[in-house]
């Protein structure tokens, strides 16, 4: 689009930073407080804190249908309603991005669940986060496959110092060495038979560690946090419909405002980022180009340095409509690997079971968090018919007031029996490492287009052997440890037709690497051959590991904008 220069004038800034979810919430963050005027772009609408959150303290029974998916809401998200009321409820419909405005085609069963608006899935992730250890960034190098990271835990460890400072995370130091431990504030309390479960581990399995999940909830504010308006978790487990009291870490109640605190930050929604604007003869970005949500018209904006931040594969999707001709096949292409090696944690398989005894004690309010077992197959003498490993994460609970009751029960007595609660239960599931296969891909239909005239994308992707293998183990070690825990009704489970995206970690399709002949960035997450442009989602992810990833793109996030800020100095960039 040509603009005259008063116009390029006016849609040009330091930096532009594309998606506002946890990754670009904070590399707009980082780079306002250096001092860059940023353009901040996202594809949705507005998303206000508090004041856009219409559920958030309404109960299920005050919702329409009851925090069901009616039919309407199911035809909205065909593929991402598959678990039924998970993750998709009535409550956070509204946060979430209907198939119509992003469709895809697969070739293999794939379930991409997208973000609407300001702040992306941060407002919607399952707020666990757990720090890397070499172990896992090792990992590829000691068993020969795909390329090795370019990074160690020691390039990462002092930002993720800086980021769980500012977010604030709550859990306990177990001195694990492949899971480090971080900054933490005061952790959530087991319940009874969480305590109980703990100690049977220990003494039946020794060094299988049991701990409360690590989350990005506030419980001890700090004065940063409290100028931001954040205060300590309520205890509601109500988090995806939108947290009014900023208590776990969302772009709204954190990145943003401190951003706008700056005054350096613009914001514009509705901006639907369709290419990158390579520049022949400097061989840099220029900018980007967007379509306008709203009027479709297409508009350029100018940055000295750009951050694509869009998810895991709408980052991928920008690059690989991004054609040049120093790039045929996509920017930062040219060792062929952008868009393949798409990894997601496979999940859904572990056990049930019920818990005897107990029935004088309960807990104290809703918490929004479970255990943590942290990955303990394949490591030292352990050995196993599958390479790399899986955690769990569940625990405890009891039966309230919504518990299964008799049909014909009616009156005093079913409000009496309401009121009692039910019996405990205890539930564990994995999260398995998928390794980053080269044939699991995206790539851009050459026909179909979505309403916006952006090539829809195509997966090409699924689990293999190597994740079949270990599947087996994630079930049966679930129902060993309830049997050594002396639980009873003991069900455990693998689903069969396991399909990626379910577990929402989407990583790799532009990987890190040290040679641009086999990676799309290098250590410092700049695109080979285009080096004023940064990735630091999940799409620049190396392998997979299997915790939750979210808080590795955050550190990776603020060390890029450490180096971009530093090459902008020295007029490098």
């Amino acid at each position: 689009m040509n603009l005259n220069t008063k116009g390029k004038e006016q849609n040009t800034y330091d930096a532009i930073v594309v998606g506002t979810g946890i990754s670009g919430g904070w590399a707009a963050k980082e780079l306002c407080e250096n001092g860059l005027k940023v353009l901040l772009l996202e594809r949705g609408r507005d998303v206000k804190h508090i004041t856009d959150y219409p559920h958030a303290l309404q109960a299920p029974w005050e919702l329409e249908h009851r925090g069901r998916l009616s039919n309407e809401i199911k035809s909205k998200f065909p593929y991402q309603s598959v678990e039924g009321n998970y993750p998709i409820t009535e409550a956070n419909q509204e946060f979430w991005l209907p198939f119509a405005d992003s469709p895809y085609l697969h070739e293999k069963p794939f379930n991409w669940f997208r973000g609407s608006g300001v702040g992306g899935k941060s407002l919607l992730w399952g707020r666990q986060v757990y720090r890397w250890g070499d172990f896992d960034f090792e990992a590829n190098a000691r068993d020969g496959i795909a390329v090795d990271w370019p990074i160690r835990y020691k390039d990462l460890a002092p930002w993720y110092d800086h980021v769980e400072k500012f977010i604030g995370v709550s859990g306990t130091a177990e001195g694990i060495d492949h899971v480090p431990d971080s900054i933490f504030q005061a952790a959530m309390d087991m319940n009874c038979v969480e305590k109980d479960f703990k100690q049977k581990m220990l003494k039946s399995f020794g060094k299988r560690t049991v701990t409360i999940g690590r989350v990005a909830h506030i419980t001890q504010p700090t004065d940063e946090q409290t100028a931001l308006g954040r205060t300590s978790c309520q205890y509601r487990n109500a988090c995806t419909s939108g947290c009014p009291y900023g208590a776990y870490f969302s772009t709204q109640s954190a990145t943003l405002p401190a951003a706008l605190k700056t005054g350096n930050l613009t914001l514009r929604p509705d901006s639907i980022v369709s290419s990158v604007l390579y520049n022949e003869k400097t061989q840099k970005a220029d900018g980007v180009e967007i379509i306008d949500a709203k009027t479709k018209e297409a508009i350029s904006f100018y940055a000295k340095v750009i951050f694509l931040n869009a998810s895991t594969i709408g980052s991928t999707h920008i690059m690989l409509n991004s054609v040049s001709a120093r790039f045929p096949n996509g920017l930062g292409n040219d060792s062929g690997q952008l868009g393949k090696n798409l990894m997601d944690h496979h999940s859904r398989a572990g056990a049930s079971a019920t818990v005897e005894g107990f029935e004088d004690q309960y807990y104290f309010g809703r918490r929004a968090n479970g255990l943590f077992i942290p990955r303990y197959r394949n490591i030292g003498s352990d050995k196993r018919d599958y390479i790399r490993g899986f955690d769990y994460q569940g625990g405890g609970g009891r039966q309230g007031w919504s518990k299964p009751l008799p049909e014909d029960m009616i009156g005093a007595v079913l409000k009496e029996r309401s009121t009692v609660p039910g019996s405990w239960n205890f539930s564990l599931g994995a999260f398995g490492e998928t390794l980053p296969y080269e044939e699991n891909k995206m790539f851009l239909s050459k026909t179909e287009k979505d309403q916006f005239g952006i090539p829809k994308i195509i997966f090409d992707a699924e689990i293999k052997d190597n994740e079949k293998k270990m599947r087996v183990d994630m079930a049966n070690d679930a129902a060993e440890m309830f049997e050594a825990a002396g639980f009873k009704n003991i069900r455990s489970y693998a689903k069969d037709d396991f399909a990626l995206g379910l577990s929402k970690h989407e990583m790799g399709t532009a990987r890190m690497g040290k040679d641009p002949k086999t990676s799309v960035l290098n250590a410092n997450n700049q695109v080979w051959g285009c080096e004023n442009v940064y990735v630091t989602d999940g799409a620049a992810m190396t392998s997979s590991n299997c915790v939750n990833p979210s808080l590795t793109y955050m550190a990776l996030t603020a060390r890029a904008c450490d180096h971009a800020v530093s090459e902008l100095k020295r007029l490098n960039l």
